[in-house]
């Protein structure tokens, strides 16, 4: 399949949504102006429908609204020189294309289930309506057991919000998996009650083809156990349980991706570590509760911040997730840290979304440079994170407070 056959299968009238991602460094811009990410949809404007692209920066998103033809031609520039994936949904499928910089192009489609009646491809106002990886009317049974979803498949009014939660987490990892994947290993730590581990689990065995081995991990037996009947229920046969603490698992498998949703304060460095540790592929991480540097943070460094302890306490959050995102740069991982929700439905909204760099030039020099601003914070506000000190030890000592007197 050339380049234009796959252009003219995904730019339809009837198309729901496209998100370019894996995007290419272009060389004359800056870090902060490179374009990261572009999602398209239909929308109507003045009763036209055109289909729009968002694009985003680090900084800035732009829109930019096409016609059909436009699109096509669009899409073809962004897949040559700007992105390396495309996650295309339609009506009943979802395609998932991969451009090499080579011209090779591998192209995947895998259903979806059917669309609800009288619901499909019609664009909404602008802004109003959105497309999900998980759709209504194609039911999934964990969403049902959960209160979200109807037995038939329609989405529950007041459990919307949830619904979207689920959706966008599902499309954050989704889009992390390029299109040739065929099998994962999956470690999700601190899995609790595990809706999202169910759904995920369905998703990429159902909706994505993949073959995937998921173990969840908690320290809660009675959890666990009911966990592990509701999985035998689903039938989800490499879908597996286990009573057993962060610090000390060990996995029998070679693991591809790691998941920590909330995990309490430090537990979350240490699963961050074990991953590290494994040389994962992917990390998709969610902190939750993060005291350790607020109870280190010097109070004459944090300034006027100090004065007040509930800002106090949301800066060190803030600190303690730039200090992991940069630790992670340093073992060789690009990161993203993203709003996993809207922050008036959860104010753990955070997402550190990691990605193993497996080329010969790994970035040596930015590894350093990542390492090195952890130190200097460090310094700075007098305080020692866990993963810092997994991973390196006790080998760094913070300078010496200098004198305010």
């Amino acid at each position: 399949m050339d380049k234009s056959e796959v252009i003219r299968k995904i730019a339809r009238e009837d198309l729901q949504r496209i998100t370019l991602s894996c995007s290419r460094k272009d060389p004359s811009k800056t870090e902060e102006e490179q374009i990261r990410k572009t999602v398209i949809r239909p929308v109507l404007i003045r009763d036209t429908k055109l289909f729009q692209a968002e694009s985003w920066t680090a900084k800035q998103a732009f829109h930019r609204n096409m016609s059909l033809e436009e699109l096509a031609v669009y899409l073809e520039e962004q897949m040559e020189n700007h992105f390396a994936e495309a996650n295309i949904t339609l009506p009943g499928e979802q395609v998932l294309v991969k451009f090499s910089k080579k011209g090779k192009i591998l192209y995947k489609t895998v259903k979806s289930g059917a669309a609800p009646k009288n619901t499909a491809a019609a664009p909404a106002a602008q802004n109003r309506e959105k497309h999900y990886l998980i759709r209504e009317g194609a039911v999934m049974q964990p969403l049902v057991d959960l209160g979200v979803m109807t037995p038939q498949g329609k989405i529950i009014a007041s459990r919307y919000d949830k619904f979207k939660q689920i959706n966008r987490f599902v499309e954050l990892v989704s889009e992390g998996i390029e299109p040739e994947v065929e099998a994962m290993n999956i470690i999700d730590f601190g899995c609790g009650k595990s809706y999202l581990t169910f759904v995920l689990y369905d998703f990429l065995t159902r909706v994505r083809n993949i073959r995937v081995r998921m173990v969840g991990l908690d320290l809660k037996a009675d959890v666990i156990k009911k966990c592990n009947q509701t999985a035998q229920k689903y039938g989800y046969d490499n879908l597996t349980f286990r009573v057993g603490d962060i610090a000390s698992y060990q996995p029998e498998f070679d693991v591809d991706m790691v998941i920590t949703l909330h995990a309490c304060d430090t537990a979350t460095d240490l699963a961050l570590f074990h991953a590290i540790r494994w040389d994962t592929d992917r990390i998709y991480s969610v902190p939750c509760c993060q005291h350790e540097l607020n109870l280190q943070m010097n109070r004459q460094s944090a300034g006027t911040i100090s004065e007040h302890g509930l800002l106090r306490e949301r800066f060190a959050a803030i600190l303690t997730d730039a200090i992991r995102a940069d630790l992670l740069r340093a073992s060789g991982y690009s990161v993203d840290v993203m709003e996993f929700v809207d922050m008036e439905h959860s104010p753990k909204n955070i997402m550190l979304r990691c990605r193993k760099i497996r080329s010969r030039n790994t970035g040596r020099q930015a590894a350093l440079k990542a390492r090195q601003r952890v130190e200097e914070a460090m310094n700075e506000y007098q305080v020692s994170p866990m993963l810092y000190r997994l991973l390196y030890g006790q080998e760094f000592t913070l300078k010496e407070e200098q004198s305010h007197e």
